[in-house]
Formats: C-alpha cells, structure tokens, sequence
C-alpha cells in the first residue's frame, strides 16, 4: 500500500459485484488517495462465488482505475483495515434500513480502534434499490439483471444458473 497517503478501504461481500457498488467505489476513489476494496470472506452469508472468485469479478470491474485495487480479507475488518493502514472506511448506505446496521457497526469500529474513522456515501438515485441479493435471486429465474451489473457479471451468473436440459424421463403409455 503506498506510504504517506491516505488509504480507504470499501468492504463488501461482492457477492456479485453490482452497479451500485461501483457508483460507491468511483466516487470513493476520489476522496482518497487510494482505496482498497476488501473482499471480504463472510461465510456467515453462505456466498454464492467463493472468495478467489469474487475478488477476481471485481478486479475485472475497477480494471483502468487508477488509484483502486483488490485484496480478500477473512479477519475482523478493522484489523483489515490497520493491516492496510486504512484510516478510512467507506460504506454505501441505500435506505434507513441500511443506516441502522451501519452505524451501530461505525460505533462498535470506532470503540475497538478510534484512528479509523468510517464515512458514508449514500447511494445515487439509480443505485438506491440495487443488493447482490437480488440480482441473484433475479438470474436464478431467469430475469433480466442487465440494468443491475456489467455485462461480464451478467455473462458470470449467466454461467452459473444454466440450466441442464430437462432429464425427465416420460413412462410410454401402456395400453389395458
């Protein structure tokens, strides 16, 4: 990480990579020197990508920005976060809903390390309503997640959800 600049860190279970999520990570890109997009390993969410995997969707995405990379992480984030020599994290907030669980986790980072403070970038008008979640949910049925992720994401869950050609087998009549 470079020295003597200021180091954000966008955590995320990118699980997959949305739109949203790259409106947060461009914009947060130009309030710090360099941000550091934590993937994080999040079992406890039972991601549908594994964490290799999830961390190479997105370095595909922020490819040609300058000042942003990707690292996975499986520990507690704010010792991610000094291990990075972070002084920032970034979060994305789409609704109140949001708001609640972020801030009593601003509150509980803050008590375990002060010097890392946690800022937050409310989602744009058109990202409001985007979660990985649903775009998941979305791909599975067969819905169309084009206005929610890039075309290589669409391709990635495309490839994850095709589906075998039916192998129902059909009894022949049986004549009495």
């Amino acid at each position: 990480m470079p020295k003597g600049k200021r180091i954000g860190l966008y955590p995320g279970t990118f699980d997959p990579i949305t739109l949203g999520h790259m409106d947060i990570i461009r914009r947060a890109a130009r309030v710090v020197d360099h941000l550091v997009i934590g993937v994080a390993e999040n079992t406890g969410k039972e991601p549908m990508f594994d964490t290799k995997t999830r961390a190479a969707m997105v370095a595909r995405e922020i490819k040609g920005l300058k000042n942003v990379s990707v690292v996975s992480f499986d520990n507690l984030l704010v010792h991610f976060a000094k291990d990075i020599g972070a002084s920032v994290i970034v979060r994305g907030l789409r609704a109140v809903s949001d708001f609640e669980y972020e801030i009593q986790m601003a509150a509980m980072n803050y008590r375990m390390h002060p010097e890392i403070e946690t800022i937050f970038l409310t989602a744009t008008e058109g990202t409001q309503f985007i979660a990985s979640r649903f775009v998941r949910e979305i791909a599975r049925l067969g819905g169309d997640i084009r206005p929610f992720v890039s075309a290589a994401i669409v391709r990635d869950l495309a490839q994850c959800f095709k589906k075998p050609k039916s192998r129902v087998k059909v009894k022949p009549e049986t004549r009495d």
